[in-house]
């Protein structure tokens, strides 16, 4: 018997940190174990991926820890199964040409930003923490657009926040036109998961949830091992990107996706600490109750889930 499921992915358009999904599927693994699996992306007019989910028009979704983090907060019945990627992705990026040198040097300049809670407090953050005052900060939002390096020297802002090092950037940068950047990990000094897994608590049937996550994990461990045929592979399903920009970000992504050389843990340093940071902003009110985010049959097979 084959059941069918229905994956979300994150963002508007697929790129490369799906390519585990992508590669199973095309191998078979899921077929193998009983599943029939459609990836899809949202539809952003009904909301993002975990209102998809929450909402039944996706079985699993991808998503960002803080947006569940928050939901679980307002009694949404959903929960992770595994983590996509072990660190987070998003940048501050600037053109040489700016004279930015520092994150203190954004005072007095023009950052581009989607302002959502969480942005704005990463921004406000990271420069308290280079030293200046994040009120002098002129900022600009720009929605859920990633301003390009074009976007940048064209004088549309002085420098960008959210693009991720693994894909964005790779679209528009170019040799003759320098940047600098900051992964926003590292300037925190915090661990999280950018992405994780997950569907409805009371849809989650262990078994093929197991079964799932044994072809997906294949599937990454496959993409991570072989990157000329998983770009191959991608470069079919968003043929709109040059097939050279695909290989780059499969190499810069590939290795967040593993931990100690296992996919998918979920990593107590990488929720507790990150929870308490986004309480400490106000965006979450009960830090200590993230594992309640995690399916509890999950969370019992793994030691690192555990509070």
């Amino acid at each position: 018997m084959t059941t069918r499921l229905s994956l979300a992915l994150e963002y508007f358009h697929p790129w490369p940190n799906a390519a585990g999904f992508y590669v199973a599927r095309e191998h078979g693994w899921y077929h193998d174990l009983g599943i029939e699996l459609e990836i899809r992306t949202v539809d952003p007019g009904l909301g993002d991926t975990l209102e998809h989910v929450h909402t039944g028009r996706a079985d699993l979704g991808v998503f960002p820890t803080n947006r569940l983090l928050v939901r679980r907060e307002r009694g949404e019945p959903i929960q992770a199964i595994a983590a996509v990627n072990q660190r987070g992705l998003e940048t501050i990026r600037t053109l040489e040409s700016s004279g930015i040198r520092s994150l203190a040097d954004l005072a007095g300049r023009r950052l581009a930003l989607n302002p959502t809670p969480r942005g704005l407090a990463i921004v406000r953050d990271l420069i308290t923490r280079a030293g200046a005052d994040p009120d002098q900060v002129e900022l600009i939002d720009v929605g859920a657009r990633e301003l390009t390096a074009d976007d940048l020297e064209a004088g549309l802002a002085d420098a960008t926040f959210g693009s991720y090092w693994s894909w964005d950037i790779l679209l528009s940068e170019r040799a003759d036109r320098p940047e600098r950047v900051w992964r926003v990990d590292e300037e925190l000094g915090i661990q999280y998961h950018s992405y994780l897994l997950g569907g409805l608590s009371n849809s989650l049937d262990t078994g093929l949830v197991k079964r799932f996550l044994q072809a997906t994990e294949a599937g990454f461990a496959h993409a991570a091992h072989h990157q000329d045929a998983a770009t191959a592979l991608f470069a079919r399903v968003t043929p709109y990107f040059p097939h050279q920009i695909i290989r780059r970000s499969m190499q810069l992504v590939a290795p967040t996706w593993f931990h100690d050389g296992q996919w998918g843990t979920i990593r107590a340093e990488a929720m507790a600490p990150y929870a308490h940071w986004l309480a400490s902003k106000k965006i979450l009110a009960r830090p200590t109750e993230w594992p309640s985010a995690i399916a509890a049959t999950l969370a019992a097979d793994s030691p690192e889930t555990a509070a």
